[in-house]
């Protein structure tokens, strides 16, 4: 029996020795994401595409990868793949939502702290053996805890870094289509 085809558009951080057992597997393994054309060539006679969303699943491709029987992304959205297309096809398309609120939260706590703490502007002004001692004003930032946080957007991303604020004891305040109620 035939193992079916799959093509992953980008050398991923995981062990596909499982997928590998049951599929054969070929991965790209350029930084970059394959051109087009080089996608284009690449779908014709697999069973199975793992994506990214900086690759452009189109109905040209789509219509192209004749054996296709799954889509898969490895990102929360799917606007670079034609759903439609892939429907019409009988070609289910998954991904990834939720995979990445954690990080992202995560990171934009990270970059609050640093911009309040003057982080980035401290270790420029170190390195460049401007220190000499402690100085009451020098470099302060300003204060975290207690201040107000604004977020844009209450979904599952703004309701993480809201999550993380509730430790500073900071006032949220937000902008949403739905009122959050706090359970």
């Amino acid at each position: 029996m035939t193992k079916p085809k799959v093509f992953i558009t980008r050398n991923l951080p995981t062990n596909l020795s499982i997928l590998q057992e049951f599929a054969d597997v070929e991965v790209w393994l350029e930084r970059q994401p394959p051109a087009y054309e080089v996608l284009l060539s690449k779908v014709k006679g697999i069973d199975g595409l793992l994506c990214l969303l900086t690759d452009k699943i189109d109905e040209q491709l789509i219509e192209t990868a004749t054996n296709l029987r799954v889509i898969s992304q490895m990102a929360v959205g799917y606007d670079n793949i034609d759903v439609s297309a892939a429907t019409a096809k009988k070609i289910p398309v998954g991904n990834t939502p939720g995979v990445l609120t954690d990080a992202t939260a995560d990171l934009t706590w990270a970059l609050l702290m640093a911009s309040a703490r003057r982080i980035v502007e401290a270790d420029k002004f170190t390195r460049a053996l401007r220190w000499q001692t402690w100085e009451p004003d020098l470099l302060l930032g300003a204060d975290i805890t207690g201040a107000t946080l604004g977020i844009i957007g209450f979904g599952r991303i703004g309701q993480a870094v809201a999550r993380r604020a509730n430790g500073f004891d900071m006032k949220i305040i937000y902008t949403s289509k739905n009122r959050c109620i706090k359970s």
